[in-house]
Formats: C-alpha cells, sequence, structure tokens
C-alpha cells in the first residue's frame, strides 16, 4: 500500500460525465490515490457543543470560544490551529447575536476563504471551488425556496463591512455545496457529525461499483483504490448507498445530483434479482405480496420506534417481522436485511447477544452476496457481528468474523485509521481468548461472565 498525492490522479474530459480523475499510474488495491483536506468544513448545528469545531473530534468536556460562546475545541492547539478560518466567522456571531445554520456557516466560510485564496487552497487542488458544479438551474421548487431563505440569511450575516455579494454569487456558492458537502464522521467513524467542501474528491465520478472508496482519516478525506486500477482508468466512487434497487439508485442520483446512472451495474440491473429474493420454499404469490406489505409497514413503525428510543418496541417489531419472513423472503432481501441490521444492533445494545449472534450472522452473510468485497459498509458489519459473537461467547467465530473484518478495513480505512487501530486490539485480545478457549473451555466462560458483569464492559458494549 502506498500513500499517494495528486500525482497519482488527473484531470480529464469524461464525455457525458463532464469531467473527472483518472489515474497516472498503475494503483494497488489498498493505495492511497490521494488525501485532501477541507477547503472549508463546519459542524452539523445539533453537535455544535459536542464536536471540535477544528478536528471534528466527539469529546467530552470542550473549550468554549470565549468571544463568540458558538465554537468549542478540544484544546488551545485546536483552537489555534482553527482560528484563522474561525476569526471571521467569530466577528460575525458577535454582531448578529447568534450563529446561523450550518449551511450559512459554511457558505461564508467558503466565501471568505476563496476571497483570501483565490479559490484555491493549495498547488495540488486541481479546480478552483466556484468552478465546481451547482445545478441551481435542476433544483425542485421546494430546493429553491429553502435557497431563497439561506440566501436572505447569509446576506444578514454577512452584512458587516465586507464586500458585498448578489444573491446570484451566493446561490451559486449554496449550489456547489448542496451537489457537492461532504459529511464528515467523528474520530470512530460512527456518526456523521458535520459537511464540508473537497475540491478533488467532487471532481471523482459516480459508479454504483466503483474502483475507489473515500475515508475521513485525521481531518482529511483520504481516496483509496480498492481494484487494482489500471494507468489511465477513471476513478470513481459510490455517492449511495448500493444496498438499493437500480431503479431507485437511479431515482436518487437523479434527484439529489442531477444525471441518469447507466453504470453497467443499473444498466444490467446487477444483483436486483438478490436483493428481491425469495427463500427457496419457493412460497405462493400471495404469501409474497402479504409479507412484502407486513415488511414495508413493520420497517416504518421500527424506524419510528427507534427514534423514540423505545428499544423494546424496535425488539418485538423486528421478531414479529423476521418471523413472518421465514421461508418467504431470502436473507439477501433489502427488506430482509434492513430488519436483521436493526434488530442485531439494538438486540446488542441491550446485551442479549446470543439472539443478535444469530441474526448478525445471517445479515453478514446476506451483505457478502451483494457488497463489493473492499466495501467499508460491509466491513463495519462484519466487524460488528464479531463483536457481537465474541460477547455471546462464541470466541471461535467472533475472532474469525474481526479477522476477516480487519483484512476489508486495512484496505477501506488504513491501518493508521481510529476504526483499524480498534479493530486490531480487538483481534489481539480475542486470538488470547481463544487460546485461553481451547487450553480450558470452563476457565474461559468464568472469565468471560466476571468480565461482561463490569461497568467497563456496559461502556464498550455501548461503543462499539
Amino acid at each position: 500500500m502506498t500513500v499517494g498525492n495528486m500525482e497519482s490522479a488527473q484531470l480529464f474530459d469524461a464525455g457525458k460525465k463532464g469531467r473527472g480523475l483518472r489515474a497516472t499510474k498503475e494503483l494497488s488495491v489498498g493505495d492511497v490515490v490521494f488525501a485532501e483536506p477541507s477547503f472549508s468544513a463546519v459542524v452539523f448545528d445539533s453537535l455544535s457543543t459536542q464536536v471540535c469545531h477544528s478536528c471534528f473530534r466527539r469529546q467530552a468536556n470542550l473549550h468554549r470560544c470565549a468571544q463568540c460562546k458558538f465554537a468549542h475545541y478540544c484544546d488551545r492547539t485546536c483552537q489555534t490551529a482553527c482560528w484563522d478560518e474561525h476569526k471571521q466567522e467569530c466577528g460575525a456571531i458577535r454582531k448578529v447575536g447568534r450563529a446561523p445554520s450550518e449551511s450559512v456557516r459554511l457558505a461564508a466560510r467558503v466565501l471568505w476563504r476563496i476571497h483570501k485564496d483565490t479559490g484555491i487552497a493549495s498547488d495540488s487542488q486541481l479546480v478552483s471551488v466556484d468552478q465546481l458544479e451547482d445545478h441551481v438551474s435542476d433544483l425542485s421548487e421546494e430546493d429553491l425556496k429553502q435557497m431563497k431563505t439561506n440566501v436572505q440569511s447569509f446576506q444578514e450575516y454577512w452584512s458587516y463591512g465586507r464586500k458585498k455579494h448578489s444573491a446570484e454569487e451566493i446561490s451559486h456558492i449554496f449550489g456547489i455545496i448542496k451537489c457537492n458537502g461532504f459529511t464528515l464522521s467523528d474520530q470512530r467513524g460512527l456518526q456523521a457529525v458535520g459537511v464540508g467542501l473537497f475540491p478533488n474528491l467532487c471532481l471523482v465520478n459516480h459508479d454504483c461499483w466503483p474502483n475507489c472508496t473515500v475515508i475521513l482519516n485525521n481531518g482529511k478525506i483520504e481516496l483509496r483504490a480498492v481494484e487494482k486500477i489500471p494507468e489511465g482508468q477513471e476513478l470513481t466512487v459510490s455517492y449511495v448507498d448500493f444496498l438499493n434497487l437500480s431503479a431507485d439508485r437511479q431515482k436518487k442520483l437523479k434527484e439529489n445530483f442531477f444525471f441518469e446512472c447507466s453504470c453497467e451495474h443499473c444498466s444490467k440491473h446487477t444483483k436486483d434479482d438478490l436483493m428481491m429474493a425469495l427463500a427457496d420454499s419457493k412460497p405462493s404469490a400471495d404469501k409474497v405480496k402479504e409479507v412484502t406489505a407486513f415488511s414495508k409497514d413493520s420497517l416504518e413503525k421500527i424506524e419510528g420506534a427507534r427514534v423514540n428510543m423505545d428499544y423494546h418496541e424496535v425488539v418485538k417489531l423486528c421478531r414479529e417481522c423476521v418471523e413472518k419472513q421465514k421461508d418467504v423472503l431470502a436473507d439477501t432481501h433489502l427488506y430482509t436485511l434492513r430488519v436483521l441490521s436493526t434488530a442485531s444492533e439494538v438486540l446488542s445494545y441491550q446485551q442479549q447477544f446470543s439472539e443478535a449472534a444469530v441474526l448478525a450472522r445471517r445479515m453478514v452473510e446476506g451483505y457478502m452476496k451483494l457488497f463489493h468485497p473492499y466495501n467499508a459498509q460491509l466491513g463495519m458489519a462484519i466487524m460488528k457481528a464479531g463483536v457481537t459473537h465474541w460477547h455471546a461467547g462464541q470466541i471461535e467465530e467472533g475472532h474469525s468474523l474481526l479477522c476477516q473484518a480487519f483484512g476489508i478495513l486495512m484496505v477501506t480505512h488504513g491501518p493508521n485509521h481510529a476504526i483499524t487501530q480498534d479493530l486490531e486490539l480487538m483481534r489481539e485480545q480475542t486470538e488470547v481468548e481463544l487460546k485461553m478457549f481451547r487450553q480450558s473451555k470452563d476457565r474461559y466462560h468464568s472469565m468471560r461472565e466476571a468480565a461482561l458483569k463490569s461497568p467497563a464492559a456496559d461502556e464498550k458494549v455501548k461503543g462499539v
């Protein structure tokens, strides 16, 4: 594996897709094609007091900016590192008396950066930010109405002695953010905490079965190869979750990114049959219709109960749905997988590990038939299934799954990512426990029971 820079990729005319990036040399699985810091980025409004506004780590007891009282930082080091970007924002917040929405804050940060650096953050940035696509002319009436509201809010926020911008110029920036904004996750990759603009990443086109993946690592995004890529081949990432029928993925891409996806997997409807597959028992058409409708209704109820944090209701609904789907829908069916995913996660949270492990294993086996072998979502699912089996006392299966997840995440996340490092520690721990298990099963189970009763174990379970 190698760490790349923009020497590994170049801008080219991708025909109907517009601009794109292609490899300037052969790339191996796991290579970093390039790493890129954000041009500008902000923390979500809802997490502004829980996430550092500089490194985007979720931390307890953050230090608040003494002037605007809005921005929060891990320590003086993070605050100093962010000051150059925050100082104009800080003054604007103080003058207005409150912080505007994340969209307005990001648009303002982008424009401040453009004024300072003329839209180019470094020599390796291939295009200036204002040259990115905005698709304002393609927006729906509802989106245009929201944009008009944002523009008005922006003008109030920006109105103190700075260069004035027309509504058209501001709309252009909001359009760029809407089409090109990249969601930032916390240090463990478990929760979306903010949004940023990465100009070079914006040039990478979509494919439902891409040859690259994107991961946030130590404040930068990394474009990582998940296949061997010959020199001259286009670099692609997926803009949407693959676990949707090709028609649904195409619809989502059209609505959010304004293009018709004609990739091979969409054109040939690859794996659609698995995502709608029925059980080997060959149920009747009426039974399939009944269970499909029941599953769709149940998933809506499950999501509602989950939002309300009524986890007992979530488990009850999931169990009913799993039983109903039995011998009717295959384990690769989208509705089955969605129920298995939620049920295994919530049961693990409730420390009902044995039942969670059974469902997690079914889910992973379904995922493996659908996902690209080096897919980050697949790797994370296998890791969580491994932890669930580990806590269920199924150490052999748990260790095997964690090793399998490690092989995937070494490619998608790399060896220096916090998730991969956490996973390596778990692999080492389960390897020790596996040796103990093979030497004395009774001793191993006694040790495990004692460990699971400790408060530290409770916190670890909830954090995975």
